[in-house]
């Protein structure tokens, strides 16, 4: 009688991964990057939102990991695989400083979607909120929904 690993057994399975191509680095970098663009876009998550800004402005001692932001901007800039147009090295705190620009817009568009008690709460207690979505991406509109179906006790 076969043993019943190898009867559950699917083939490739248990086999190693393919490793990737350099180009399907390079267009991981690329799609990492892309988050960047949905900044500015009111209709997307602020939770997705907040995490892109993090990542973007992370501590300087990370910029030299694999997949930083410092270090997609230097795979997609530099490397002939990069599905946009040779860059080159770009200015890392350029940029940053480009997106810091437009956070504060960007920002303030998305929280238009939310009630004024989402805002406040975004507002007085940033750090909170951020934790809060870390725990549950749901979890601003599951406090709305709530309030919605119940009423705010308070008001």
């Amino acid at each position: 009688m076969p043993s019943r690993d190898a009867a559950d057994a699917v083939p490739g399975r248990d086999a190693p991964p393919d490793p990737w191509s350099e180009e399907e680095v390079v267009l991981l970098h690329w799609r990492l990057l892309q988050e960047v663009a949905a900044l500015s876009d009111p209709e997307a998550p602020l939770e997705a939102k907040l995490d892109t800004l993090c990542w973007v402005f992370t501590e300087r001692d990370k910029d030299a990991g694999p997949f930083s932001f410092a270090s997609c901007l230097r795979v997609v800039g530099c490397s002939p695989l990069s599905p946009i147009p040779y860059c080159g090295l770009v200015d890392v705190e350029e940029i940053r400083d480009r997106i810091r620009h437009g956070v504060r817009r960007w920002l303030a568009a998305t929280l238009e979607r939310y009630p004024a008690w989402v805002r406040e709460a975004v507002a007085r207690h940033p750090g909170w909120v951020e934790a809060q979505l870390a725990r549950d991406p749901q979890w601003i509109n599951e406090q709305v929904r709530s309030r919605t179906v119940q009423g705010d006790l308070f008001a």
